[in-house]
């Protein structure tokens, strides 16, 4: 049965009326969207645009319309955050974020272009972030609200995301009509002009990306596996490992090296290679205990995955103190690499958008134990392709991004440089096997003294 749409006025010199009429009768948003919200657009060249919402008409942006209105007709998803404490809200829309994504590209909703979208508040405060979409749908089909309407219908959470629709009036002025489902009835509950942003001096995302991409200690991405365990029964087993890990652990007398780099940099190579000239034990992060279950995490939003690859660190810091008490350790990946690659996928846009050097996002936990010293295997772009293609193993999502995104690579790399504390010495891994494993003992050698 198709829904039943309550009307919304055309003409635009209503617009302004509507808007506080709406607010008036529907006070119960009125809180939570009083203030303007400020969104920004990742688009096809990486950059960012913003924008911003406001009750009253402002100006015509030509860049704005350009984006956002005719010909077709754009559309916008966010999902906010249910209330509640800790990390449970953020959990919930990670995982409905991440369902709207599959349902978004697939069926008759492919016929939309989606940008990422993030809404913020005009602060820095953590927790007023929401993930979302920008749709545009070239054609302006005439199904395309309804079937959003019956996408957001068949959310069941608490908080459900809201539709919004973008529109031009007569005098090229872009308005964002908004639409919430209350029970099953759409119903248009703002109207506003949206204007131009200037953009923030740091990325909009930084303020939530610790404890939600970037675990900072072993307790926070502890909280989110155990928010999982009613729908992962491996997030159980995981916790059980780590809480069998004590929390107080030292190094011993011996050198910890940790050594990271993209896929096909000769990574695995070098540190067998390395763990065998030194006489050294050879640890894997995530280590064999847990890595049975890498690929379901592996399919989890971005909070999900990063909270098992972080406790996956901690138990390799038991393993570390353990063996570096009677023997050097080599350690395949650490904290680096985890931090990493969730800077660099959850940041939008280019390089220029990466957190600054020496933000707290690259600072090493305080309560994870450190290596002495971190190798970062480094290959120029057309060596590592060419590495690549002679390999015939199954990629992760990440590792099939940065084949196919050289954006996604570069901030990899230059996230990798920025980490501090310790941080990573740069060694070039396109020589012969013989000479780079040469010049990584000779390091190891100048720290150990």
């Amino acid at each position: 049965m198709p829904m039943a749409l309550i009307s919304r006025p055309r003409a635009p010199l209503w617009l302004g009326r509507l808007s506080r009429r709406l607010f008036a009768r529907h006070g119960a948003c009125t809180e939570t969207m009083a203030r303007p919200r400020r969104f920004t657009v990742e688009l096809p060249d990486c950059s960012l645009t913003h924008f911003v919402l406001e009750d009253a008409a402002g100006h015509r942006d030509a860049r704005l319309v350009e984006l956002l209105g005719p010909p077709g007709r754009s559309y916008a998803l966010c999902v906010p955050l249910a209330p509640g404490e800790g990390c449970g809200p953020r959990v919930q829309a990670a995982r409905v974020h991440q369902r709207l994504l599959q349902q978004l590209r697939r069926g008759p909703l492919q016929r939309c272009q989606l940008n990422k979208l993030l809404g913020y508040g005009p602060g820095d405060q953590a927790g007023e972030a929401q993930h979302g979409f920008l749709l545009r749908d070239p054609c302006d089909h005439p199904d395309t609200r309804r079937d959003l309407l019956q996408l957001l219908g068949s959310c069941q959470e608490a908080a459900r995301p809201q539709l919004a629709e973008f529109q031009a009036d007569s005098q090229g002025l872009l308005w964002q009509h908004l639409w919430e489902l209350q029970g099953d009835r759409p119903v248009q509950v703002e109207c506003a002009c949206v204007l131009p942003a200037q953009e923030p001096h740091l990325h909009p995302l930084l303020p939530d990306l610790l404890n939600s991409a970037v675990f900072q200690d072993r307790d926070a991405a502890r909280a989110v596996l155990e928010e999982c365990t009613s729908f992962i029964p491996e997030a159980r087993s995981v916790l059980d490992l780590v809480d069998q890990c004590p929390k107080e652990i030292q190094k011993g007398k011996f050198q910890v090296i940790a050594i990271e780099g993209l896929d096909a940099t000769g990574k695995t190579t070098l540190t067998q290679s390395v763990s065998e000239s030194l006489k050294a034990v050879l640890l894997q992060s995530p280590p064999p205990c847990i890595s049975q279950w890498r690929k379901i995490f592996d399919d989890e939003p971005t909070i999900i995955r990063r909270a098992f690859y972080s406790l996956g660190n901690y138990l390799v810091a038991s393993e570390i103190a353990k063996e570096s008490a009677n023997f050097p350790v080599i350690v395949d990946r650490y904290w680096h690499s985890t931090a990493t690659y969730a800077i660099a996928t959850e940041v939008s846009g280019g390089l220029q958008y990466l957190p600054p050097a020496h933000h707290p996002v690259y600072q090493w936990p305080g309560d994870l134990l450190k290596p002495d010293l971190v190798l970062l295997l480094t290959v120029n772009s057309e060596e590592r392709m060419r590495r690549l293609q002679g390999r015939g193993l199954e990629k992760t999502k990440e590792e099939a991004e940065l084949e196919a995104n050289n954006v996604f690579r570069q901030k990899v790399e230059m996230t990798y440089q920025r980490m501090e504390n310790p941080s990573c010495h740069l060694v070039d891994a396109s020589p012969s096997r013989e000479t780079v494993l040469q010049t990584v003992l000779q390091l190891v050698q100048t720290t150990g003294r």
